[in-house]
């Protein structure tokens, strides 16, 4: 008897110890690693002609320690969509034309089965074009930089058209990978001359910028043939892909901005200004983006990619509970980091599938453009994390037929 009292009030007192001191949620740790040199180094700048010499890596760099965390490994994992196979954007920071093309040589395959390679350079062309005359027109106080948006895409084709990438890939012949860092700084210095000696005349400021963009990317066709049809670009467009641009839709959520409303986003790369973001709650921010990748859509995405929380070879990114712990990840804390500038809109990528999670949380996959991504197995794809899309994910596009459920649209 004494012997069953005995277990007796040994297992009430394991019970008690248990509630009085819970088990202690597991913490993600940080660590210092050699920085290592990735697909940047050791292919895009050593195809480069006028790379001289390669910048020494700094010895360490804080990031998180990823061996606890349970990932996807796989592509396979994943239910994803059609798309193109992934290209690199190579020394140049046009990511928004590399995702959002991407992403509408997507969407014509989902309307009419199509497979398409565009050009995300003839893009990139027309936008500078669009942004030398902004710079004239504002007298210089418009933003002159290499980055855009993804709207930035369906504003350039409804006014010049698109092109297949075999007819115009925007390199020069013998060229093997992109880079516009000498022709970008020279329309850069050009603009400052204007500015400095108030040469405001639009034509003759276009007139060099063209001249600046044919010498290192060469010049856009006026027409081609495909399928042994000659098209124009807006004839491609219109006739070939038949694309409704209007029906695409820009979803934003900040605090600092009404719900409810189509508002600016207040970075510089939305340089024209533009205010025609639908801005909701970050609830309804991921029940979009859940709904649309589980019923046939993918979305043109844009956010902060440089966080501990990255890591290219494993093709992962999550939120460290040292960041913040998942619970805490909301309206605020991302309105917060935006606010201060550790959440910046540097990055445009490819939303192009799910997997679902353990714990009721997606994994996503992604097409990606920039250099860290071909660090990987996976050459050109990463993973993202639920949270990770929900706190550092700031915009994205997407077909109107995927948001109509949530938002009212104008």
């Amino acid at each position: 008897m004494k012997k069953l009292l005995s277990y007796f009030l040994f297992a009430c007192f394991y019970l008690l110890a248990a509630q009085v001191y819970p088990q202690e949620k597991i913490k993600d740790k940080g660590i210092f690693v050699e920085r290592k040199a990735g697909y940047f180094q050791n292919v895009i700048l050593k195809e480069i002609q006028d790379f001289e010499k390669k910048e020494k890596p700094e010895k360490k760099i804080f990031t998180m320690d990823f061996s606890k965390v349970e990932a996807p490994k796989s592509l396979e994992e994943f239910k994803y969509y059609w798309h193109s196979t992934p290209e690199n954007q190579g020394n140049t920071g046009t990511c928004w034309s590399f995702s959002t093309t991407s992403f509408f040589e997507s969407e014509v395959y989902r309307l009419t089965k199509k497979k398409v390679k565009l050009s995300p350079m003839y893009t990139a062309y027309w936008e500078y074009i669009e942004k030398a005359k902004r710079f004239v027109d504002e007298r210089g106080n418009s933003e002159f930089g290499e980055g855009s948006e993804a709207n930035a895409v369906t504003r350039i084709w409804s006014q010049y058209g698109i092109v297949p990438e075999e007819v115009y890939n925007g390199m020069l012949p013998g060229q093997k990978v992109y880079n516009h860092s000498k022709m970008f700084q020279e329309m850069k210095d050009y603009l400052e001359s204007v500015k400095n000696n108030n040469a405001w005349n639009e034509k003759e400021v276009v007139e060099t910028i063209k001249s600046i963009l044919n010498h290192y990317m060469g010049e856009p066709p006026k027409s081609f043939t495909v399928e042994g049809q000659t098209y124009t670009p807006l004839e491609y467009l219109n006739n070939y892909l038949k694309l409704n641009l209007s029906d695409y839709v820009c979803i934003l959520s900040l605090m600092e901005k009404p719900f409810g409303e189509q508002v600016e986003y207040p970075v510089p790369d939305n340089w024209w200004h533009s205010k025609e973001y639908y801005n909701v709650p970050l609830d309804t921010f991921m029940k979009i983006i859940k709904y649309a990748i589980r019923n046939g859509f993918t979305l043109a995405i844009g956010g902060d990619v440089s966080e501990p929380g990255k890591n290219a070879d494993l093709e992962i990114f999550v939120v460290p509970t040292f960041d913040i712990p998942s619970e805490y990840i909301d309206d605020s804390s991302r309105e917060f980091r935006f606010s201060n500038g550790t959440t910046t809109d540097d990055h445009g990528i490819h939303l192009i599938g799910y997997k679902e999670g353990k714990d009721g949380k997606d994994w996503y996959l992604i097409k990606d453009s920039g250099s860290s991504a071909f660090d990987g197995p996976h050459k050109g794809y990463y993973f993202f994390s639920d949270d990770y899309v929900k706190l550092k994910m700031m915009d994205f596009m997407v077909h109107k037929d995927a948001v109509k459920n949530f938002i009212e649209l104008k």
